[in-house]
């Protein structure tokens, strides 16, 4: 699908992965930046556009990107060993589970199923996957995030642009962040308004707003803030990786040395292809690995070469042999639904009166 889009919508699909403005009518800057970088779109222009792509699914979705973890609950990464001849009857008992949010089939001889774990209460991961394994009959190996280095998934496509975003989040009210951990009930009502995306109209705050019977100030002002807290990792057009031709999700997984975790996890997340590098525990005897880096590639070739600047990096630091790491590509998608956002910040709503006062 990549090769049928334009240079203009390859231009605003390279400039508006993240940075997108929180103002009113966000698209008006949003357009000028772009004709000060060379490329002519109008403000209704740039709205057809986004709108197109997401209808084509060349987006997934235009909005905020939540940071769940923030919002309220924990989501944690699990691998098994399904038996072959008993592969799809152990990944439907898995996919029954609601709090299964994705699952993929990996390459790897002996745990070759990996799926994510989104619950609102800690404490019910080892119960469910107590349950997992009493149904499956396999045995589940946790490997909770224990140091998040990045989590920056943005693909950019041949042509304007490329490797050049526009950044507008400065734009927008001056809000002053604060340190509390749960969601008002109206901060909930927003959280499941924008979960799914936002409106692609030239006043899509209003429309929120409008939606949830909340003043558009407040919405701007909510959403802002989220951004400064860190409740939303940032705001744009989140791409359908696939339909922009990265085909390669290849999940790199190395046994760092443990005096080194802390050089080589930002030196392996610098890089602008790998989209997720976190530091997760070992299983004694099983899964040796303890650092996790997602790169994504258009082609067997250009994954493998980003694969080989990772390994280079990771040289740097120790001396990486063979037996130090792999790479698990996923050969199949076998649940994807999402998380559960819903459940999880509504787990962490706070009463109405301890919700602060605006400045």
């Amino acid at each position: 699908m990549s090769e049928e889009l334009g240079s203009v919508d390859r231009a605003i699909a390279n400039a508006f992965q993240g940075g997108f403005p929180v103002v009113k009518r966000p698209f008006d800057p949003a357009a000028a930046a772009l004709r000060d970088r060379g490329i002519d779109v109008t403000e209704a222009e740039l709205v057809e556009r986004i709108d197109r792509m997401d209808e084509a699914g060349t987006l997934t979705r235009f909005g905020a990107l939540i940071d769940a973890e923030a919002i309220g609950g924990m989501a944690t990464l699990v691998a098994m060993h399904a038996p072959e001849d008993r592969f799809d009857e152990v990944a439907e008992q898995v996919n029954d589970f609601r709090e299964v949010a994705h699952n993929y089939r990996r390459e790897h001889p002996h745990l070759n199923m990996w799926f994510v774990l989104s619950v609102a209460d800690e404490d019910r991961i080892p119960e469910v996957l107590a349950e997992i394994e009493d149904a499956t009959r396999q045995e589940t190996y946790n490997l909770p995030k224990q140091q998040e280095f990045r989590v920056e998934a943005k693909f950019p496509v041949e042509g304007p642009l490329e490797g050049d975003s526009v950044d507008l989040s400065d734009l927008g009210p001056d809000v002053t962040p604060t340190d509390r951990d749960g969601l008002t009930p109206d901060e909930l009502d927003l959280v499941l308004a924008i979960q799914g995306g936002l409106p692609v109209t030239e006043t899509p705050y209003a429309d929120v707003a409008d939606a949830i019977d909340k003043e558009t100030e407040w919405v701007v002002e909510t959403i802002k803030r989220f951004e400064r807290e860190g409740k939303v990792r940032r705001v744009g057009v989140v791409p359908n990786h696939y339909a922009l031709g990265y085909s390669e999700n290849g999940m790199t997984v190395w046994n760092v040395p443990d005096d080194v975790i802390e050089e080589v996890g930002p030196a392996v997340a610098s890089f602008d292809f790998v989209t997720h590098c976190y530091e997760r525990p070992r299983h004694d005897g099983v899964w040796e690995y303890n650092v996790f880096a997602m790169t994504h590639g258009r082609s067997e070739a250009e994954s493998d070469r980003r694969v080989e600047q990772v390994r280079d990096r990771m040289a740097e630091y120790w001396d990486v042999s063979g037996e130090d790491w792999d790479t698990l590509f996923s050969t199949e998608i076998l649940k994807k639904t999402g998380i559960r956002m819903d459940e999880r910040a509504e787990a962490n709503v706070i009463e109405p009166s301890e919700e602060p006062t605006r400045d």
